[in-house]
């Protein structure tokens, strides 16, 4: 049982997008003090912004993690030439929660990787943000280095 990824449909997505926006959202509100209305609408207007026709933005890959015939999760990567560097970049890479824990993750990166090597791009960035440690651990084991770091402090105003 091979995973495989093929290009994600305008259902998929559609499907998809819902809980995207309120994963976007909920991370907003816990790491940026975003209100949890600030942070859906933000969470809105990002992912509306980034994929202006949907599943067929140009490029945005979009790929849906198949194993056999079953959905078990998705990758999202926008191209160099979209973001105006030689890199490559994961918006968002999902497991399905009752796929997790199985190897799936590091899989789709891979089989991402492959599918920009032969497309010549020459590095693929994301974000993470700095509590998701299986992430950071996966993306670490997968060789991807810290490249940059933003920190924050919560303070009390005075009162």
């Amino acid at each position: 049982m091979e995973l495989t990824l093929t290009p994600m449909t305008a259902p998929e997505l559609a499907r998809l997008r819902g809980p995207l926006e309120q994963g976007y959202a909920e991370d907003l509100v816990a790491h940026r003090g975003l209100s949890p209305e600030a942070a859906r609408e933000r969470s809105v207007e990002q992912i509306r912004e980034s994929l202006p026709a949907g599943a067929a933005t140009e490029g945005a890959l979009l790929r849906v993690g198949r194993v056999d015939d079953t959905e078990v999760g998705w990758i999202w990567v926008t191209l160099p030439a979209a973001t105006g560097s030689r890199q490559a970049w994961i918006h968002n890479i999902e497991v399905h929660p009752e796929h997790r824990g199985r190897g799936h993750a590091r899989r789709m990166i891979q089989l991402i990787e492959a599918e920009l090597a032969q497309l010549g791009v020459p590095e693929l960035g994301l974000n993470v943000f700095g509590t998701n440690t299986v992430a950071i651990g996966l993306y670490r084991s997968l060789g991807f280095e810290v490249t940059s770091q933003q920190m924050a402090k919560r303070i009390d105003p005075a009162g």
